[in-house]
C-alpha cells in the first residue's frame, strides 16, 4: 500500500488543500462576526451555499460517473480557486453579498470535488486496504483542520483578514498541482460500462439502493452525527461568547480533531473484535452522548471532554461507513451514489443549520442540545428496530455483486 503513489499524492494534496479550507472557514467565522449579530442570520447565509450543492448534486452524480475522475477533480479544484476571489471582494468591499456568492460557489465545487475523490479512492486502493484509507485520509483531514484553525488564529492576530484567504488561493493551487499527478487507471472497458450505466441518470441510485439494503441502511445512519457536526461552527461561535474566551476555540477543534485521529486509528483494531453493526450503533449512541455533555457548556473541562467524544465516536464511525459504501456499492455506480450522499448531507445540514440557528436564538444553547440529543438517540434505536425487522445484515458478504 505505501508503495502506491497515487495515496501519497492524494494525502498529500488532502492536507494542503485542508489548510486552505480551514483558515477560510474561520475567516468566514470572523467576517460574519462582525457583519451579523443574529445567530438565525448566520445560518441562513450558511444554508444558501449548501442549497447550491443540493441542487446541483444530481448533474455532478452523472457527469463524476460519465467522465474521467481526474479531470472533474482538476476542473473542481480550479472551482475553489475562483471562489476565493469572491471573498477578497467581500472583505474589500464589506460587502455580505459577496460572501454570498462565495459560499455558492465554493459549495458548488465541493458538489463535483468530494464525490469524485470518493469515487476515485477504491480505484487506486485494494479492498483490503480501504479501511486503512479511509482513516488515513480522514486523519490528514483532520491534521489540517487542527493545523488551518490554528493558523488562521495567529494569522488573525498579526495580519489582516484577507491574508487568510491568500493562504487558500495558495492551497488549492497546490492542490491543482498534486491532482495533475494522479494516475488514475479507469480503463477503456470499466470506462464504457461505466458510461452505459450512467445513462439512466441520477435516479438509477434508488433501485440500487433497493438491491443492496446494508448500503441504504448505513447511508441513514450516517444523517445521526449531522445534528452535531451541522450546527458545530454556531456551537462553537456561542460557546466561545459563553466562556468569555476567544482561545476555547481553537482548544475545541483541537480536542475534536486529535480524539478523531486515535478513533479513526483505534477502529482497525476494534473492527477485529467488534462486528460492523455494533460498531456503528455504538459510535452513533456515543454521539448523543457528547451532545448531553455539553449540557454542562459552562466548565471548560467537559466542554472539551465532549467534543473529545464526538471526536472518538466519528473516528471509529466513518471509515467504517465509507467502507460498507466503497465495497457494496458497484463501482459504475459510485459517482451518483457519492453525490447522492453529499447532497442528502446538505440538506440535512441546512435542517440542522436553520433549526439550530433559531433554536439558539430562542432557547439558548443549553436546552438545544438536550433536544438534539433526545433526536440522536431515538433515531438510532428506531433504525436499530428497522434494521432487525428487515433482517438487514450489514458485514461485508463474501462475495458482492458488481453491479445489478
Amino acid at each position: 500500500m505505501w508503495k502506491n503513489r497515487n495515496i501519497w499524492i492524494i494525502l498529500t494534496g488532502e492536507m494542503i488543500a485542508g489548510l486552505g479550507l480551514w483558515t477560510g472557514i474561520i475567516g468566514n467565522l470572523e467576517f460574519m462576526q462582525e457583519k451579523i449579530p443574529s445567530d438565525f442570520i448566520k445560518a441562513l447565509i450558511m444554508s444558501v451555499g449548501l442549497l447550491a450543492g443540493i441542487i446541483a448534486g444530481p448533474l455532478a452524480g452523472k457527469v463524476i460517473d460519465q467522465s474521467r475522475k481526474k479531470i472533474v477533480l482538476l476542473l473542481a479544484g480550479f472551482g475553489r480557486m475562483i471562489s476565493v476571489v469572491f471573498m477578497l471582494i467581500a472583505i474589500s468591499t464589506g460587502s455580505v453579498w459577496w460572501m454570498v456568492a462565495f459560499m455558492i460557489s465554493i459549495q458548488l465545487a465541493a458538489t463535483f470535488y468530494f464525490p469524485a475523490l470518493q469515487a476515485a479512492i477504491p480505484l487506486v486502493v485494494k479492498d483490503d486496504d480501504l479501511l486503512t484509507m479511509n482513516g488515513l485520509h480522514m486523519n490528514v483531514a483532520t491534521i489540517a483542520r487542527v493545523a488551518g484553525t490554528a493558523l488562521a488564529g495567529i494569522m488573525l492576530v498579526y495580519w489582516s483578514l484577507a491574508s487568510l484567504y491568500w493562504v487558500s488561493m495558495i492551497a488549492y493551487g497546490g492542490l491543482l498541482i498534486f491532482t495533475l499527478m494522479l494516475r488514475i487507471d479507469e480503463g477503456e472497458a470499466r470506462e464504457a460500462k461505466v458510461k452505459t450505466a450512467g445513462k439512466g441518470g441520477f435516479m438509477e441510485v434508488f433501485p440500487v439502493l433497493k438491491a443492496y439494503p446494508a448500503v441504504g441502511m448505513t447511508l441513514v445512519m450516517t444523517l445521526i452525527p449531522l445534528l452535531f457536526l451541522g450546527s458545530f461552527n454556531l456551537l462553537v461561535i456561542n460557546i466561545s461568547i459563553i466562556q468569555d474566551s476567544a482561545s476555547i476555540k481553537g482548544l475545541i477543534y483541537t480536542a475534536e480533531g486529535i480524539a478523531f485521529m486515535v478513533g479513526s486509528f483505534a477502529v482497525k483494531y476494534i473492527s477485529s473484535k467488534w462486528k460492523t453493526t455494533t460498531i456503528l450503533f455504538f459510535f452513533a449512541t456515543t454521539v448523543a452522548v457528547a451532545e448531553f455533555m455539553l449540557f454542562f457548556v459552562d466548565s471548560m473541562a467537559i466542554t472539551l471532554s465532549a467534543f473529545a467524544v464526538l471526536g472518538f465516536s466519528l473516528g471509529c464511525f466513518f471509515p467504517t461507513a465509507m467502507v460498507i459504501f466503497q465495497k457494496q456499492m458497484p463501482k459504475e455506480y459510485h459517482g451518483r451514489f457519492f453525490s447522492f450522499r453529499n447532497m442528502l448531507e446538505r440538506v440535512m445540514f441546512q435542517v440542522v443549520l436553520l433549526s439550530a440557528g433559531a433554536f439558539l436564538d430562542i432557547i439558548g444553547l443549553q436546552l438545544m442540545v438536550i433536544v438534539f440529543g433526545l433526536i440522536s438517540v431515538s433515531m438510532t434505536v428506531l433504525f436499530f428496530i428497522q434494521m432487525k425487522k428487515r433482517n438487514i445484515i450489514l458485514e461485508q458478504p463474501k462475495t458482492t455483486a458488481e453491479s445489478i
